[in-house]
């Protein structure tokens, strides 16, 4: 069991949850809005950002473009959102448990099929996670919209890491 590749799995769960929780109260006017310096509105970013999630769980299994959320999938809501990155962070989760390095993942696209080591398509989960995080972090607080701290302190704290 890679545990060490594990834990940031663990906290990817976290960090995606704590701001889904954090973000419910945010009004709909700033979910909306375009913002200098991000990709896109809030609420498109946090549909990519679970979609996302939800591309690299089926990429862990060799499989991809199977009704994900996208960019242009409308917002499903805060539940269903929570709901769905729950279930594909969990399945990131077992696969990097498994995950011993060696491991490669064809994936199928256009008539080729690309050859990527598993491990690979893990971190690219974790970046694409805290890259979109970030940018849904920065678009709230320049609207005055104050999100949850993701700092890793704070896991620590609800992991109980560091007491004694």
């Amino acid at each position: 069991m890679n545990e060490a590749l594990a834990e940031l799995f663990e906290y990817n769960l976290w960090a995606t949850a704590t701001l889904i929780d954090g973000c419910r109260e945010a009004p709909p006017e700033l979910l909306h809005a375009r913002v200098a310096a991000v990709s896109d509105t809030v609420a498109a970013l946090f549909t990519h950002l679970v979609g996302g999630q939800q591309t690299f769980a089926l990429r862990t299994k060799g499989r991809q473009h199977e009704g994900e959320l996208n960019r242009r999938s409308p917002f499903p809501g805060w539940d269903e959102l929570a709901r769905i990155a729950e279930q594909s962070g969990r399945e990131l989760l077992a696969a990097a448990r498994t995950c011993e390095g060696h491991e490669t993942v064809g994936l199928s696209w256009q008539g080729q099929t690309s050859v990527l080591p598993l491990r690979f398509i893990l971190a690219h989960a974790i970046e694409h996670a805290t890259e979109h995080r970030t940018e849904i972090k920065i678009a709230l607080g320049l609207q005055g919209f104050a999100t949850p701290d993701l700092d890793g302190w704070n896991y620590a704290a609800t992991r109980g890491y560091g007491t004694g």
